[in-house]
């Protein structure tokens, strides 16, 4: 049997290959040096379908349970994710979105075609009051981004001075005007979104300029001080990083990255919920090719700034399957299902093995689009298999990254991949508490997996596992609880090894305390 071995200065490059009985991982409790950030664990809300409208917003007048309009069991089931940071309002939206429309009594705010997304009539009634209280109310950072492509710098800086100013100047007395008196305060901006695409069809060279101009204006305003983030490329594309890296450098805080699973973009992307194995191996592979490109987009930024002030944001990231049949065509609803799930812990381990780098990272999105955490239809709601997931990993925000070693078998898949049958990450808590998350990829068959730590006394170990029957399975409305978080008890200690018995297609959360 061939093994594959990803060590802890491994960074896809460095591996071997040799037979051994049963998977092995060695943490290194004393060499953590980097922080995983909790932005990493990171939401993105677009004006897109239903994810505002029915999903976080209902309005006061609704008859479904809100809190000052906002869905009251969404909001409960947020608090719980420990949401650390939240984008809006696109995505392709952004872009021509202009935020004086969405300020004001609602009965006096215009309606606006959503061109992007399905021709959707927008009425505004949600907007930049609506989504930086609901940010307070979840006490997360609001990540705004910016209309670079139809609006004009001087747009997003009053914008920025009526959120963040507390003097006696115009956009400010608007905002108290609106119901607000204190400024709110606002760290993430982003300079457009997707500025090759949707924000504009522009060249990096280009872009690169209205960088410059449009961030100069976004001022400092009484002790909120801005990150400001550059709108990056798409997966592939490494000459935009190089060319912005190059021409704007440290001016950004920030360089955004966009990466979705996905089997093609024209025609269809495949069924959420009608796949074989062979699919489903196909999409792990997808899925972590992200190291790949993340770490070619990290070599550039290290040749321009090798002591890694400027964070790599992937603020966009996750599965996009075709939209399920009866849906609103352009509104990119989908369901959810165990594989889903793995995308999702696959990637999260990514990205903390890549936190001197990676600062921030936004799935998309957070209801009812994409891959979703929750699924609202009418007064009933559905949380999804990748909502658990990042309830399980919520422990891993903040925390110290431990590096490990891990040998396990490797599974073959279409289009000459290989990845690996289990994909972990470790942290410790300010605590002293360790945690270790687990996946084994393999559908078929469970794990052995034994796990040194060296120096480390466990006195008391807890768990939680995900899984289920099907890799294909998922909650609906009429069955809600297919999917859920269990106890384990799958965990052991002999002699001075941890081994854990890990059921196939499970992703399991160990606490050792």
């Amino acid at each position: 049997m061939k093994k594959l071995i990803l060590t802890s200065a491994l960074i896809i490059g460095s591996i071997a290959l040799y037979a051994q009985e049963s998977a092995s991982i060695k943490i290194y409790p004393n060499q953590g040096k980097e922080i995983i950030p909790k932005e990493i664990y990171g939401q993105f809300a677009e004006h897109l379908g239903s994810c505002i409208y029915g999903g976080l917003w209902v309005g006061e007048d609704s008859e479904i349970a809100n809190t000052d309009g906002y869905r009251t069991d969404v909001l409960n089931a947020l608090k719980e994710l420990h949401v650390p940071v939240l984008r809006w309002p696109g995505g392709c939206f952004a872009d021509e979105y202009h935020w004086m429309d969405g300020i004001g009594p609602k009965k006096n705010r215009p309606k606006m075609v959503n061109n992007n997304w399905g021709g959707t009539i927008e009425d505004n009634s949600f907007g930049t009051n609506e989504f930086l209280n609901l940010c307070e109310l979840l006490n997360c950072e609001p990540y705004i981004s910016g209309n670079v492509g139809s609006g004009s710098v001087e747009e997003l800086a009053k914008w920025v001075e009526y959120m963040t100013s507390d003097g006696d100047s115009p956009m400010a007395n608007l905002r108290r005007k609106n119901g607000r008196d204190k400024p709110w305060k606002v760290k993430f901006i982003g300079i457009g979104n997707e500025s090759w695409g949707c924000g504009g069809s522009m060249r990096p060279e280009y872009y690169s300029d209205l960088y410059r101009r449009y961030s100069t204006y976004c001022r400092n305003y009484d002790g909120n001080n801005l990150y400001k983030i550059a709108s990056g490329a798409s997966d592939y594309d490494y000459n935009w990083t190089e060319v912005l890296m190059k021409n704007v450098s440290h001016r950004m805080n920030g360089l955004s990255l966009h990466y979705y699973t996905v089997t093609g973009w024209s025609g269809s992307k495949g069924a959420a919920t009608i796949f074989d194995k062979e699919d489903y191996y196909w999409t792990m592979g997808k899925c972590l090719e992200i190291e790949n490109v993340i770490t070619k987009h990290i070599s550039i930024m290290d040749k321009y700034d090798p002591g890694k002030q400027i964070g790599l944001l992937v603020d966009e990231w996750g599965t996009w399957w075709d939209e399920e049949e009866g849906s609103t065509p352009g509104h990119l609803y989908q369901q959810n299902t165990m594989r889903d799930a793995f995308v999702a812990s696959l990637t999260l381990d990514v990205f903390n093995r890549h936190t001197d780098r990676i600062k921030m990272a936004n799935i998309a999105q957070i209801v009812n689009v994409l891959q979703s955490m929750i699924l609202t239809k009418g007064k009933a709601m559905v949380l999804t298999p990748t909502y658990y997931v990042f309830e399980m990993y919520k422990v891993h925000q903040d925390a110290l990254y431990l590096p490990l070693d891990l040998i396990c078998d490797k599974i073959n898949v279409k289009d000459n991949r290989t990845i690996p049958s289990i994909s972990a990450t470790a942290s410790k808590d300010k605590n002293e508490i360790i945690h270790i998350s687990i996946s084994n990829v393999n559908i078929e068959d469970f794990q052995e997996v034994k796990i040194e730590l060296p120096g480390v006394k466990i006195n008391n170990i807890s768990g939680k596992i995900l899984s289920s029957n099907k890799i294909t399975d998922y909650n609906s409305f009429k069955n809600p609880n297919v999917i859920n978080l269990k106890e384990f008890k799958g965990a052991k200690i002999e002699g001075k090894i941890l081994k854990i018995k890990l059921p196939a297609k499970s992703i399991v959360t160990l606490t050792l305390e």
